[in-house]
C-alpha cells in the first residue's frame, strides 16, 4: 500500500519497529499533554484561500542563516537513529543533503560525527548541544563540529532535568544515559509563537519545532512568523520505514502539501506569506 501523509508512515514504523523502541521515539514526559498540544494547537488555526492569483509558478525556496534551503523545513536533533535503521544518522544525514535542507545532528547520534559527514560531505549540516558540566567537554564537542564544517550549534536550553517519562522507566531505559529525542516542553509551540516573534523585533530568525504533522502546518507556522520549521518524530517514522529513502518520502510529501497549500492561498513565493492568511477556529 502506497504511503500518502505522514501519518501512514507512523503506523507503518509503529508496525516495524519494537515494542519498546516504538514507545522511546513516541513517549513523551509525563502525562504527554505537550507533546499532544502541540499537534491540536495546529488544528485551531485554519488558512484564508486566496483566488484569481496567478500561481502556476510557486517557489518553496528560502533561506536560514544565509544559507538556501529548498522548502522552509529542517531535520531536528533526535538521538540514536542506529534504534530506527541500521545505518542511522548516517542515512538521515544523505537524506537531508539530497533534499537540500538542514540537518541538526544531535550530541547523542548514535554515529560518529566523522561518520556523518562523510556520508554527506555536501549537506548543510548544525550541531546540537546539550551542554555538560564539564566546560572543557563542552569545549571538545564544539571545535570537533566546527572543524567538520558544521555551521551553526543549536544549544537545548530546557531540559534542567530529564523529564519523566513513563514508557521509558516501564522500560527500564535508563534516559539519565541515553537521551533519545530532544524534551519539547513550550506548551503548544505554535500558539506561542506570535509572542516570540514580537519579542525578538526582527533581530533574531525565528524557527518552530513540535506538531509539524502536514504542509499546512508549515504554512501556517511560517504566517505566524517563524523562518523555518524542523521535524523530529516523523523523520524517525520515514527512516524505521525505508531509510534514507523513506525520509526522502516524507520530505517531498510534506513539500508537495507545502507547495499546495501556498497556491491555494495565493503565495508565489515563501516571502509572501503572511499573518493575513491566518484565522483561528470558533470551535
Amino acid at each position: 500500500m502506497s504511503m500518502v501523509c505522514l501519518t501512514d508512515f507512523e503506523a507503518k514504523a509503529r508496525e516495524r519497529l519494537s515494542k519498546s523502541t516504538w514507545e522511546y521515539i513516541e513517549g513523551g514526559a509525563g502525562e504527554g499533554f505537550t507533546r499532544d498540544d502541540n499537534i491540536a494547537a495546529f488544528k485551531r488555526i485554519r488558512l484564508r484561500p486566496r483566488y484569481l492569483k496567478d500561481v502556476s509558478q510557486v517557489d518553496t525556496r528560502t533561506t536560514v542563516q544565509g544559507e538556501e534551503i529548498s522548502a522552509p523545513i529542517g531535520i531536528s536533533p533526535t538521538g540514536f537513529h542506529c534504534l530506527a535503521w541500521p545505518d542511522g544518522e548516517m542515512s538521515t544525514a544523505r537524506a537531508a543533503q539530497a533534499a537540500g535542507i538542514c540537518y541538526v545532528t544531535s550530541t547523542y547520534a548514535s554515529c560518529t560525527l566523522e561518520d556523518i559527514v562523510t556520508a554527506a560531505p555536501r549537506g548543510f549540516r548544525w550541531f546540537q548541544l546539550y551542554v555538560q558540566p564539564d566546560r572543557q567537554l563542552n569545549k571538545q564537542l564544539i571545535q570537533r563540529a566546527e572543524s567538520l564544517g558544521f555551521r551553526a550549534l543549536v544549544i537545548t536550553v530546557d531540559v534542567p532535568k530529564v523529564g519523566n517519562r513513563r514508557h521509558d522507566i516501564r522500560n527500564q531505559l535508563n534516559l539519565k544515559t541515553n537521551l533519545l529525542l530532544k524534551d519539547l516542553r513550550s506548551p503548544k509551540e505554535v500558539d506561542a509563537l506570535p509572542e516570540v516573534v514580537a519579542a525578538v523585533k526582527g533581530r533574531l530568525e525565528v524557527y518552530l519545532d513540535g506538531g509539524v504533522r502536514t504542509g499546512n502546518d508549515v504554512l501556517k507556522a511560517l504566517a505566524l512568523g517563524a523562518k523555518c520549521v524542523f521535524l523530529g518524530r516523523p523523520i524517525l517514522w520515514g527512516l524505521a520505514c525505508k531509510g534514507e529513502h523513506g525520509i526522502g518520502e516524507v520530505l517531498n510529501i510534506l513539500k508537495d502539501e507545502f507547495h499546495t497549500s501556498m497556491a491555494l492561498t495565493g503565495c508565489r513565493s515563501v516571502a509572501e506569506i503572511n499573518q493575513d492568511l491566518i484565522q483561528f477556529s470558533r470551535l
